[in-house]
């Protein structure tokens, strides 16, 4: 086996196989700020199979999300009772939400993907692949090229957690109402 694959053994059950490492880190992430940037990924098999590679151009940013459900704020004026329902039901994942954040935290960046890195009782973090837009070894890159030409890609669903959001993970029998969107195809169907 590859080092990579003795990684990625090791990060399916953490709390049996690193312990003591995991708790300690736990320990120590819940004590920084919601959004630190750090020097290389936490898991290093993970965030190279979703297109990391250590050169300049190229960040990585944990992200930390409240669990929970959603707040809603309240209604401006007059009363009716469905306006005053406590939370708010969205469409997106806790992952989602995390890059879009972090996308907002780093303008100049776009996201290229993200992962899941653990939880607790109160919190979830995730770890934020991001390419500097501007960087020469990222524009000299023609397929990070591509990727950083599409500004707001995380806030339009087009990162791997925004389609799965959307019903996109699925082709052919049965996802006939996913494409082009699911407003779009009510429209196109009545």
């Amino acid at each position: 086996m590859g080092m990579y694959k003795y990684i990625r053994e090791a990060w399916k059950k953490p709390k049996q196989t690193i312990s003591e490492s995991y708790r300690e880190l736990l320990l120590q992430i819940r004590r920084e700020p919601s959004t630190v940037r750090l020097e290389r990924p936490t898991r290093l098999d993970r965030a190279r199979s979703l297109g990391y590679r250590a050169k300049q151009g190229i960040l990585v940013v944990r992200q930390r999300v409240q669990r929970g459900g959603r707040g809603k704020p309240l209604p401006a004026g007059g009363r009716r009772s469905k306006r005053y329902n406590k939370t708010l039901i969205l469409k997106k994942n806790y992952q989602q939400v995390a890059e879009e954040r972090a996308s907002r935290k780093y303008p100049n960046c776009e996201i290229l993907n993200s992962y899941f890195l653990m939880n607790d009782g109160k919190s979830e973090w995730y770890e934020i692949i991001m390419i500097d837009r501007d960087h020469p070894q990222v524009q000299a890159d023609k397929n990070l090229a591509a990727i950083a030409e599409k500004h707001g890609r995380t806030h339009r669903g087009l990162t791997s957690a925004g389609r799965k959001s959307r019903g996109l993970r699925y082709k052919g029998f049965g996802s006939e109402k996913a494409r082009p969107s699911q407003p779009a195809n009510k429209g196109r169907t009545n």
